[in-house]
C-alpha cells in the first residue's frame, strides 16, 4: 500500500458510534503468510525482515486489513502480543516523510507538523513504541519523536522544531508542549491510544480527552486496551466513529492467563524468602528475570541483598530519578544485568520479550495485577515461569485470585529453601546455594552502563542524598569505603532526627495551645516527605533556629513574671 492521506470525506461523527463489526480470532495458519500478503508496502516489509519479523501475530493479522482501510478500531489483546505493529504499520503507511511521494502536496506551512500521534501511559512504553516504529520505518524518511516527562524540555522542543511526522508521548508532556506552542496538532490525521486501561488506572483519561479535543475531527482513531472498563468504553463512544472491535488471543488459550506460562505458588516464610529467591535465580535455563515487590523499600533492600550474593541486579522504584531508571532499563535490555527488582508502578511499560522468570515477592493485590505481572514472561510464543510467594495473612486474597482465574492453587504448599519440591518444580540444581558461584558471575553489572545526564528534571526526587545512594538502591557494586560512608551518613541522619525531636518537644512546651498544634503538624512530616511535597525548608525548621526561638520565648516569659 503506497503512502497517502486518509480519505478526508470520512468525517468524525461522535453521535454515530455503533460498531461496524466485531471480529474475534486466533489467527491460526499465520505461519504461511507474510506482511506483504496483508498489503504492507515493500520498504516496511523489508525493514521488518531485517529485524527477524516475517509473519504477523494474531492481533496484527486481524487489525491490518481493517486499519489499512482507515476504519476506527478498538483492539483488545493481552500485553506482549505484538499490538504495536498492529497499529504502527497502518500509521506508518499513511504518513508522508520529506522527499516521499505526496510530500510536495502538503502546504509548506504544514510540512514538519505531526501527521500522527500515539498516546500511551508511561515513558518506558513511549521509548519502546518509538523504537519499534523507527525499526519498521528504517527505509522511510519519516521523523519519529518520543516525548515524555522526567527529562528536560529543551531537547524535545528542539526535535519538534526541526520537523516531525509522528509523535509518541505521554499525556502530561504532550499537554505541556501544546501549552508552550511547541507541539501543534492541527495536521494530525491518525491518533492511537495505547494501553487505555492503564491510562485510566493512572488517572490520565481527562488529559487524553483534552488531547483528542485538540486534534482535528477528521481523523483515523485506534484504541488498544487489554481490558475494557466502563470509562474507556464511554470515551471510545464519544471520540470514535463506527469502530471495529477486534479481539485476538493465542490459539488454544481460553483462560485469562497465558497458556505457555508455568505458574506455581508457594507459602513462604518472610525470613526465608531471600534464600528461596537465590535458588530460583539459579534455575536451569533462566535468563532475564523480574521480581515484583509491593513497596519501594522492599525493592531497594532485596536488590541490595541479591547484589551482595553475586547476582547482576538492578532495581526500579519511585525514589529513583529518570536517569537512574533509564540506566537500569538499558542495562537490563543489553544483558549487563539479568535480574530486575521492581514495584508495580515503576515497572509499567517495560517491554522485554525474553524474560523467562517472574517472581511475585508478595501476593498481588488482585487478579488484574497478577495477570499484568506474569504477562512480562511467556511473550511472543516463548515459554515462561511465574512464581508467587504467599504470606499467611494473604491467604484469603490469594484464594480469591486463584478462584477468579481458575488456577487451582487456592492452598499453596508450605515451602522453604530446603524443600525438595522447590528444586524439582523449577528445575533448580540440587547443589544451588545462597550465593551465585564465582564461575557464573559473568555479566558486566549495572555499573557498566553509564547514567545519562538528563538535565534538572531527570534528577532523583530525593535530591543529592538519593543520587549518592543510587548505586546501593539499584544493587550496584560498592566498595568498603562507600559502605562505610553510608553507615556514617545513616548515623548522622539518626543524630539529626534525635536533635530535631528534642527541639520540637522544647518548642511545644513553651508556646501557646495553637502554636503547639501547628508545630506538631509541621514536624509530623519527615524531611524527605516534606521535600517530596515541594514544601521549601525554611530557617525556622532547622534545629538551631528552633532552639533559638524557644530560648527567646522563655526569656520573654521570665521577663513578664519579673514585671
Amino acid at each position: 500500500m503506497a503512502s497517502g492521506v486518509i480519505d478526508s470525506s470520512r468525517a468524525h461523527e461522535p453521535t454515530d458510534t455503533s460498531p461496524a463489526a466485531d471480529i474475534t480470532g486466533t489467527g491460526e495458519g499465520l505461519e504461511t503468510k507474510s506482511f506483504a500478503d496483508f498489503g504492507v508496502s515493500e520498504p516496511i516489509v523489508r525493514a521488518l525482515e531485517e529485524h527477524g519479523i516475517t509473519h504477523p501475530f494474531p492481533i496484527q493479522a486481524l487489525t491490518l486489513p481493517v486499519a489499512l482501510t482507515g476504519h476506527d478500531i478498538i483492539g483488545q489483546a493481552k500485553t506482549g502480543t505484538g499490538k504495536t505493529l498492529g497499529f504502527g504499520i497502518p500509521l506508518l503507511e499513511v504518513s508522508i516523510g520529506p522527499g516521499e511521494e505526496g510530500w510536495e502536496n502538503i502546504p509548506p506551512a504544514d510540512q514538519g507538523k505531526p501527521q500522527a500521534l500515539v498516546v500511551l501511559p508511561t515513558r518506558e512504553l513511549a521509548k519502546q513504541v518509538a523504537l519499534e516504529l523507527r525499526n519498521a520505518a528504517a527505509h522511510r524518511s519519516l521523523r519519529i519523536v518520543d516525548i515524555y516527562g522526567g527529562r528536560a524540555y529543551e531537547p524535545q522542543q528542539e526535535a519538534l522544531a526541526k520537523g516531525v511526522e509522528i509523535v509518541v508521548g505521554t499525556p502530561g508532556r504532550i499537554i505541556d508542549l501544546m501549552k508552550h506552542g511547541t507541539l501543534v496538532l492541527s495536521r494530525v490525521r491518525t491518533v492511537v491510544l495505547d494501553e487505555a486501561d492503564e491510562m485510566l488506572d493512572l488517572g490520565f483519561l481527562d488529559d487524553v480527552e483534552k488531547i483528542l479535543s485538540a486534534v482535528p475531527p477528521t481523523r483515523h482513531t485506534m484504541l488498544f486496551s487489554a481490558t475494557m472498563p466502563g470509562p474507556v468504553i464511554t470515551m471510545a463512544r464519544r471520540y470514535m466513529t463506527k469502530p471495529t472491535h477486534i479481539r485476538a488471543h493465542t490459539p488454544g488459550d481460553d483462560s485469562a492467563t497465558v497458556k505457555n506460562i508455568r505458574q506455581v505458588a508457594y507459602r513462604v516464610h518472610a525470613l526465608n524468602k531471600d534464600e528461596v529467591v537465590a535458588r530460583i535465580l539459579q534455575a536451569r535455563g533462566r535468563d532475564r528475570s523480574i521480581i515484583f515487590c509491593r513497596t519501594k523499600r522492599n525493592a531497594a533492600r532485596l536488590a541490595d541483598t541479591l547484589r551482595d550474593r553475586g547476582f547482576a541486579v538492578g532495581s526500579l522504584h519511585g525514589d529513583l530519578g529518570q536517569g537512574a531508571r533509564e540506566q537500569t532499563l538499558r542495562a537490563f535490555r543489553k544483558g549487563k544485568i539479568d535480574v530486575l527488582v521492581a514495584t508495580d508502578v515503576a515497572a509499567r511499560g517495560i517491554d522485554v520479550d525474553d524474560v523467562t522468570h517472574v517472581v511475585n515477592y508478595q501476593c498481588p493485590e488482585d487478579e488484574k495485577i497478577y495477570i499484568h505481572r506474569i504477562g512480562r514472561t511467556g511473550r511472543a510464543g516463548n515459554k515462561g515461569t511465574a512464581v508467587t510467594f504467599v504470606d499467611w495473612e494473604d491467604m484469603p486474597r490469594w484464594s480469591l485470585i486463584s478462584k477468579q482465574l481458575n488456577l487451582g492453587m487456592a492452598d499453596p504448599v508450605e515451602t522453604y529453601h530446603t524443600s525438595d519440591h522447590l528444586y524439582t518444580d523449577l528445575d533448580i540444581p540440587t547443589d544451588a546455594g545462597s550465593t551465585l558461584p564465582e564461575s557464573q558471575r559473568v555479566l558486566a553489572g549495572l555499573d557498566a552502563e553509564e547514567i545519562e545526564d538528563l538535565g534538572e528534571t531527570g534528577h532523583s526526587r530525593g535530591g543529592r542524598r538519593n543520587s549518592q545512594r543510587r548505586s546501593a538502591r539499584q544493587g550496584g557494586r560498592r566498595g568498603p569505603r562507600e559502605r562505610g560512608s553510608e553507615r556514617r551518613s545513616s548515623s548522622t541522619r539518626g543524630s539529626r532526627r534525635a536533635t530535631s525531636t528534642a527541639t520540637k518537644t522544647e518548642g511545644q512546651r513553651s508556646g501557646s495551645g495553637r502554636r503547639r498544634t501547628e508545630e506538631k503538624e509541621q514536624h509530623s512530616t519527615s524531611g524527605r516527605t516534606r521535600r517530596k511535597l515541594g514544601t521549601p525548608r525554611t530557617r525556622a525548621e532547622t534545629p538551631a533556629a528552633s532552639e533559638q526561638a524557644g530560648t527567646q520565648r522563655r526569656r520573654r516569659k521570665l521577663s513578664r513574671k519579673l514585671d
